[in-house]
């Protein structure tokens, strides 16, 4: 994957956990690939017959895909759980009284350190990332602030490293038989079950275009 590519693409949020500052930078306004606009926005299933075992069951948010190959988030992955407190304080708000916490998911393998928080449309600002008109993702520290103090969207997942596919690799992938594609309905991507996403998302599967 061509590394311009995957810089305009990521959110980089690594100062939840480290202490490095967020990043501002901006996702571009998507424009799906020509080749196949229709399974952007879906979800990406490991069939029975992956053989990758960081894949196994893994339920993966597609944001894009086309020519220039793929990038995706796994969303039923649960690394850890940290309070709204403490991620307000890595950011600077160490006096904000606010309670309750929040999730984290592993995205994926590639580059753990970076960030993406997918969430309802219901909240934009203007790093904002549409992916489908249903699901977006934001790029920017305040979001999380948002969250945090009751002005964020009215859903949303937070998920570390992402899932990526060289030009032609998914193809190759999806006609190995490797994977699968269902809707990638809200409900499914903010609160079903994640111990049984794969199931049910199975459920839903979409024949392959």
């Amino acid at each position: 994957m061509r590394a311009e590519w995957v810089r305009v693409l990521l959110i980089f949020l690594a100062a939840l956990l480290l202490p490095a500052p967020f990043s501002n930078a901006g996702l571009p306004k998507h424009n799906p690939a020509p080749s196949a606009p229709s399974l952007v926005g879906h979800l990406l299933l490991a069939s029975s017959s992956m053989s990758d075992p960081r894949f196994q069951r893994a339920v993966i948010l597609l944001m894009r895909y086309g020519a220039e190959g793929g990038i995706g988030i796994a969303i039923n992955r649960p690394a850890g759980e940290r309070t709204l407190a403490s991620v307000l304080e890595r950011l600077g708000e160490k006096d904000a009284a606010v309670e309750g916490s929040v999730r984290f998911f592993a995205g994926g393998p590639v580059q753990p350190g970076i960030g993406f928080v997918v969430h309802t449309p219901d909240y934009k600002r203007p790093q904002t990332f549409d992916i489908d008109g249903r699901i977006s993702v934001t790029s920017s520290q305040e979001v999380i602030r948002d969250i945090a103090l009751r002005r964020g969207p009215m859903k949303a997942l937070i998920a570390f490293g992402y899932a990526g596919w060289a030009p032609g690799q998914l193809e190759d992938e999806l006609e190995r038989g490797f994977w699968q594609f269902a809707p990638a309905d809200p409900d499914l991507v903010f609160d079903w079950d994640r111990d049984k996403l794969w199931d049910e998302a199975m459920e839903r599967r979409l024949r392959v275009p």
